[in-house]
């Protein structure tokens, strides 16, 4: 692509993506997604709502356009509405909201079959919406729903809506490829004679993603001349999904030498919010926010990386807000475990090097998880020495549980050779050796104490329900954040082996 092209992006997370099954935001969880997209993402546009759908949508959509209206923001937020005559129109006048995205029909089989309707009685309808929406000095952009089917089987009657529309007030023609049927190749031909009919029209593009090609539909959209592209955080959306963001504007930026307006330092940040209040996981693999994707797993990557960055394109970690780490398994060999010795400022001999690598092929080929921050261990259980100090040691614990009352910690940990002893009572059992410790690191020595973020309990891939436990805990520590692992048999020791492991990284 010679020159660049700058492409406005509308993001529908709140909208099409909440019809994603199981999906469904409170008011307040809309109102910072929607500051998130605007505010820190930098999307051009947000679509928020559909209208008349519930007193919660009706509120929450308010708090988004009080909100937006106090940053000046207001012409950015859209609901979509229906051909209705008034009602779409008051009730997203009534939220504070100034844009409608009209739901029209783009293909022929759903005027006459859905609406019931010919082409004039669905024009005449569209054109009463727009009178009220000029009167009450609204922005109105339009979908022509089923387009992708409307230019296979009745370019006729896309043609016939866009001659009829294309000199009201309507601001941008949204182009859906409602049922996700489309290639890349129909988009080219489709949108190029769209562009080519109405050359000064401003076409979005919305693509579903049934058969993976939301993105490629995405990028055939531009090469094709369409100005706007719609998408959502983690391609969110019903049935497959819509197009995901992040993706999106990598490859616009990398391969296309196009512009947007997005932030992509703050993608990944904003993928975490949207996973959360969504309840749906991001798979690891997910390009650009998956767990693993700036993960570098084979030894011959890691080497390659020590040698003039060989393995690197320009999907840099940094770029996304995020860093390249390591991963340890059995094709780890020595360059990733070198890496992850750097970044824990640990030097090895080349004797002890092999004996390590060897221990990490063993504990990857019974499919555990080894987690950087087990290096340390893994070396002073390999080389049998104290190189590096257990400084804490766990002397004894004793954790009840009894009906009717909270569970009940007494714990004795030894640090540096002083012996410390606490009890506490908490919501579980792990919780009150927790809260013992706690104490003792606070009230006793006056000391910060790691703050837990996340906690997951697995059984080791290939084990099984009456052997070991895994237990993952993710620890904030200083403004960083690492993980420690423990394996037993029993669960609330496994979490006590990883916690033991925590105050140990941290004395060390």
């Amino acid at each position: 692509m010679g020159r660049a092209v700058k492409i406005e992006i509308m993001d529908t997370t709140l909208r099409d993506g909440e019809q994603t099954s199981g999906v469904s935001f409170v008011p307040h969880e809309k109102l910072m997604i929607a500051r998130l997209l605007l505010e820190e993402l930098k999307v051009d546009r947000v679509e928020v709502a559909s209208a008349r759908v519930s007193e919660g949508e009706f509120d929450a959509v308010k708090m988004i356009c009080d909100w937006a209206a106090r940053r000046n923001m207001l012409h950015r937020v859209e609901v979509l509405g229906f051909v209705d005559g008034r009602a779409s129109l008051d009730w997203i006048q009534g939220t504070g909201c100034r844009v409608i995205n009209l739901l029209c029909k783009g293909s022929l089989k759903h005027c006459t079959h859905q609406l019931k309707k010919t082409p004039e009685e669905h024009l005449a309808d569209i054109r009463t919406v727009l009178a009220h929406a000029d009167e009450m000095d609204m922005e109105v952009n339009i979908y022509l729903e089923d387009w992708s089917n409307g230019m296979k089987d009745s370019p006729e009657y896309v043609f016939r809506m866009m001659d009829d529309l294309k000199d009201t007030s309507i601001k941008r023609f949204m182009l859906p490829d409602t049922l996700g049927v489309l290639n890349p190749l129909q988009v080219i031909e489709f949108m190029r004679k769209m562009v080519k009919r109405y050359p000064d029209k401003h076409f979005d593009f919305h693509p579903h993603n049934d058969y993976d090609l939301a993105v490629s539909n995405a990028l055939a959209a531009v090469l094709s001349g369409v100005r706007g592209l719609h998408t959502t955080i983690n391609g969110l959306g019903e049935r497959a999904g819509n197009a995901p963001l992040a993706s999106i504007q990598a490859i616009l930026k990398d391969q296309f030498n196009a512009h947007t307006n997005i932030d992509e330092s703050r993608l990944n940040d904003v993928s975490r919010v949207v996973e959360s209040y969504s309840g749906i996981l991001i798979p690891a693999n997910k390009p650009i926010v998956g767990e693993n994707v700036f993960t570098q797993v084979a030894g011959v990557h890691a080497d390659g990386d020590n040698k003039h960055n060989l393995y690197y394109n320009d999907l840099l970690p940094e770029r996304f807000g995020r860093v390249r780490e390591y991963a340890l398994g059995k094709t780890s060999g020595k360059a990733n475990i070198r890496k992850n010795l750097e970044s824990l400022g640990l030097e090895l001999d080349e004797d002890s090097m092999k004996k390590v690598t060897e221990r990490i092929i063993e504990l990857g080929d019974k499919k555990e998880l080894v987690t950087p921050e087990d290096l340390p261990y893994i070396i002073s259980d390999v080389l049998k020495h104290e190189g590096i100090n257990s400084r804490v040691k766990l002397k004894s614990y004793m954790v009840t549980l009894a009906h009717g009352l909270k569970p009940m910690a007494n714990v004795r940990i030894e640090i540096d050779g002083q012996t410390y002893e606490e009890n506490s009572s908490g919501d579980g059992q792990y919780d009150a050796f927790v809260r013992a410790l706690r104490k003792i690191y606070k009230q006793t020595l006056g000391r910060k104490f790691p703050m837990l973020i996340n906690y997951a309990v697995s059984i080791p891939p290939g084990g099984r329900t009456d052997a070991f436990v895994q237990t993952v805990i993710t620890w904030s520590f200083e403004n960083k954040v690492f993980r420690t692992r423990g394996l037993d048999a029993d669960q609330t020791e496994a979490a006590i082996k990883a916690t033991i492991k925590m105050l140990n990284i941290i004395e060390n």
